[in-house]
């Protein structure tokens, strides 16, 4: 009897040494060759019935653009990947396709699933190094004009379909630099800030209007740009901006940050180029990052590549219950971060000049699932300790920024003040939709981007009703 043929592996990306790139900013892993890219591609089944798409937020037809590679046929793979993605180049790299696509991929049933993500970030690179970045067929003006506040994933992917969709667009960014998250948050390291000026230029190129230096709350107010402005409609999608501290003696001592400053300063700002950018940031020796996602392993290893000797990464329960990604995971562990797990912060030390010199820590047990379903962390009596340190970083989670939301009196929050919006973005206030964490609290960039879709639809419906009354459309 004819022996059957073994699964063919995973083709891994190739990376940079530890050693070397936990002192650079360079990207951490290699692109796939084309040869690589085909051999990956050919492990996918082309299912009929495709579970993976069910996975991706914004609806890729996974199947379609993987097939396309398989023939050698790159740039038609993107272009595939953009009729419903317009960022693949930023999705590829930082998406958690370990839980959405690829989770559900059959050929992951047994053995690892088809690395979707490796691929599209394969073929976006592949189109923008080739030059052939091919633009959609300009749609009939509808004479509509839609302001999006905030330009993150979700703002960037609402914009790019309201201007396809025939509108006139213009998207508001508070700082000066538009990416939102993408640029501020997300290290060079995991997301090149090229790729992000790529996509940003890209709905540029489609007509958006990208205005930055613009704090809508302070420049206008959502009701000025819809009454005096003359916008139909408005899209929110400011983010969740507002750091979360531990609420512990010591948090106002000098060297204790939050993560959202801390990677502000080295990634938006580019303190990480110091001379060349003269952003001021604190080279630690000895820091400690606080917390278990993807934001406190971005906090950890920029620390290190800024000059650390020994950096801590400080989680109260074990490194099963951790919410990052494990590829971060995985990254940080190579690099040398040190993980103190079941520890819990009780307090900052002063060295007596206002400068934080250690941290006071619990030991921890778990017990009981709390309501995110992790077993609960619980103090261990008499298992005080210190820690030597001279920075400390809180990378907890954000809350929603009450700035804007706070100048719409007619906006209805929810009791933590985030926007309270229905399954399209839209909220209580008229013409006005939202969406991505200014709505759930703290999520994905895929999942933000996906908020932005369904926003951009509903729009699209709002704007068809919006003129009518008993004697048809004025």
């Amino acid at each position: 009897m004819e022996e059957k043929k073994k699964a063919k592996k995973r083709v891994q990306m190739r990376e940079q040494d530890p050693l070397k790139r936990a002192r650079n900013f360079e990207e951490v892993p290699y692109a796939y060759s084309p040869e690589e890219a085909m051999e990956e591609a050919s492990r996918c089944l082309v299912c009929k019935r495709p579970a993976c798409m069910g996975g991706c937020p914004v609806e890729v037809n996974i199947p379609a653009f993987i097939s396309l590679i398989k023939d050698g046929k790159f740039v038609e793979a993107c272009y595939k990947i953009k009729e419903k993605n317009s960022f693949p180049a930023v999705c590829g790299r930082v998406c958690p396709q370990e839980v959405q696509c690829e989770a559900r991929c059959l050929v992951g049933k047994k053995g690892e699933p088809v690395a979707v993500g490796n691929l599209e970030r394969f073929v976006a690179d592949y189109e923008a190094e080739k030059g052939e970045v091919k633009l959609p067929e300009k749609p009939k003006p509808t004479g509509r004009k839609v302001a999006v506040i905030g330009s993150g994933p979700g703002g960037l992917t609402c914009a790019s379909d309201l201007i396809q969709a025939g509108h006139q667009v213009t998207l508001f960014e508070a700082l000066h630099k538009a990416g939102g998250v993408l640029v501020y948050g997300i290290p060079e390291f995991r997301l090149p800030k090229a790729i992000v000026g790529r996509e940003v230029e890209y709905i540029q190129k489609l007509g958006v209007e990208v205005v930055v230096n613009a704090v809508v709350g302070r420049l206008y107010t959502v009701d000025e740009l819809l009454n005096e402005q003359g916008y139909d409609a408005v899209y929110i999608g400011i983010g969740a901006g507002l750091p979360m501290f531990l609420g512990i003696p010591g948090e106002n001592l000098n060297g204790v940050y939050s993560a959202n400053e801390f990677l502000t300063r080295a990634n938006l700002m580019k303190a990480y180029l110091f001379p060349e950018y003269d952003t001021p940031i604190k080279v630690a020796k000895r820091p400690a990052i606080v917390g278990g996602g993807n934001v406190a392993m971005d906090s950890a290893r920029v620390a290190l590549r800024l000059g650390a000797e020994k950096v801590y990464l400080i989680y109260r329960r074990s490194e099963a219950e951790m919410p990052a990604r494990k590829a971060e995971v995985h990254h940080a562990h190579e690099e040398g971060i040190e993980f103190l797990l079941l520890t819990n912060p009780t307090g900052f030390i002063d060295d007596g000049k206002g400068n934080v010199c250690a941290v006071e820590c619990v030991k921890m047990e778990l017990g009981e699932p709390d309501e995110s379903g992790r077993r609960r962390p619980i103090p261990v009596k008499g298992s005080e300790f210190q820690v030597e340190i001279d920075v400390a970083i809180s990378a907890l989670g954000a809350r929603a920024n009450p700035l804007l939301p706070k100048t719409m009196p007619d906006l209805k929050l929810n009791k933590k003040g985030y926007i309270m919006a229905d399954e399209t973005g839209m909220t209580s206030a008229r013409g006005v939709f939202a969406g991505g964490d200014i709505v759930t609290g703290a999520a994905t960039v895929i999942s933000a981007m996906g908020a932005g879709r369904k926003a951009a639809t509903a729009i699209n419906d709002y704007l068809k009703w919006k003129y009518w009354d008993f004697r048809g459309p004025q």
